[in-house]
């Protein structure tokens, strides 16, 4: 018997492994700084996530996409994880959430 994943639910677990991942250079996670565009699940619980970076020339350009990789993977229930990096549109400060701003004293 197969079991069955709520894709929905599983989004949300990845939502939640992406939030323990941070920028090194900012106090803020990678999803409230709004680095992060899109995640993707399939019925085969493959999963693209599509991601850019505070600036092409970003020190861990490298090592933050294989981070995220890695911890998504991680997840029991994720079959395959993909990181794809996009610089369109790039980055601004109008991406980072209500409380990344707070955090950062913009507000």
């Amino acid at each position: 018997m197969s079991k069955e994943i709520d894709t929905f639910a599983l989004g949300e677990k990845i939502l939640r492994v992406i939030k323990t991942i941070y920028d090194p250079e900012i106090p803020v996670d990678i999803y409230e700084l709004g680095l992060i565009y899109d995640v993707l699940v399939n019925e085969d619980y493959e999963v693209k996530i599509l991601m850019t970076l505070t600036s092409p020339n970003c020190p861990v350009a490298e090592s933050l996409p294989m981070e995220v990789e890695e911890k998504v993977r991680s997840l029991d229930d994720v079959k395959s994880a993909e990181v794809e990096i996009t610089f369109d549109p790039p980055w601004t400060q109008e991406l980072m959430s209500e409380e990344a701003k707070l955090e950062l004293g913009m507000l």
